[in-house]
């Protein structure tokens, strides 16, 4: 009996998982940026991460996924409170302060610092001009922030700042943590019960979800349902599998492609160009980013 060849290679599911999964989560910032205008954070946060949580729940059921195993909980708890919690909060709450191109890219400072934690707890590789690139990053973020504190209101523009740099840190941060529970459960596994327990964290914000959902525009609540569906549970699934198949490092650094698209995006659903400066901070931002990365490619080059 002649079994069927596979339609996809692994390679190319990987690169069609990862390629979902920074347009998905590209289109969040812009979602958020609208949402963001009729619900507080951490309402927006909780209604997000319910909506996913339904989502993964019926796949769950429909592929009879039970309990992953003792193994992975350690890494589920940690993401589902620093990332799908913490991360979701802090992000939203910056959003109100500044646009959503800048917030992509001050979020996207967080795969440098994947590659360090990666480094230190999973023992993946440090290339030594890391160091480098996080610091030529680090400067884009302080011009970022310098941009956004000329432009009036300096408290509340750097404490956006301060927020998407926090968000950046906790993605960082989940993604490492999540890495070694692939190991023990599927993605879906995973991303569902880290879903879940970011939703637990985040009912504390029940009472102003309930009290902001009458009053706000239909758009607002659709907005809000995308983010559940797309960007979070298909998106974060999408990225569980890739990253039980590459290096937390080397995955982190497909993400550099969101700021790019995050800002296109914006200008044409919100139209919201960055000033120059931010532009400035933002391409120094991705320098450090390609300064990181030189060194793997040498070492391929010489490798061949």
């Amino acid at each position: 009996m002649k079994t069927r060849p596979r339609l996809l290679s692994p390679a190319a599911l990987t690169v069609g998982a990862v390629s979902f999964t920074v347009f998905a989560w590209a289109s969040a910032f812009v979602s958020i940026r609208s949402a963001g205008a009729a619900y507080s954070p951490g309402a927006l946060a909780l209604g997000r991460l319910l909506t996913a949580s339904l989502v993964l729940v019926a796949l769950l059921l429909i592929r009879r996924e039970g309990l992953p195993p003792r193994g992975a909980w350690r890494g589920i708890v940690v993401s589902g409170l620093v990332w799908f919690c913490g991360y979701t909060v802090a992000l939203n709450w910056g959003e109100r302060l500044v646009d959503a191109g800048t917030a992509a890219l001050l979020v996207n400072t967080g795969p440098i610092l994947m590659a360090l934690l990666a480094a230190r707890l999973l023992g993946e590789a440090l290339p030594p001009r890391l160091m480098a690139g996080m610091g030529v990053s680090f400067v884009g973020a302080v011009v970022v922030g310098l941009s956004m504190s000329s432009g009036g209101d300096g408290s509340t523009s750097v404490l956006g700042v301060v927020l998407c740099l926090l968000a950046a840190v906790a993605y960082a941060t989940g993604v490492v943590a999540q890495k070694p529970a692939l190991s023990f459960g599927s993605p879906l596994q995973i991303t569902a019960y880290s879903c879940l327990t970011g939703a637990v964290a985040c009912l504390p914000f029940a009472g102003q979800l309930v009290a902001e959902l009458p009053g706000a525009p239909l758009s607002a609540t659709l907005n809000m349902a995308y983010l559940g569906v797309v960007p979070t549970a298909l998106a974060f699934i999408t990225w569980s599998y890739a990253l039980a198949r590459m290096p937390a490092a080397k995955l982190g650094s497909t993400t550099y492609a969101v700021p790019a698209v995050v800002v296109l995006l914006s200008w044409v659903f919100l139209g919201e160009v960055p000033a120059w400066l931010t532009l400035a901070g933002g391409v120094l931002c991705l320098a450090g980013v390609a300064v990181s990365r030189t060194r793997a490619r040498s070492r391929e080059r010489v490798a061949a």
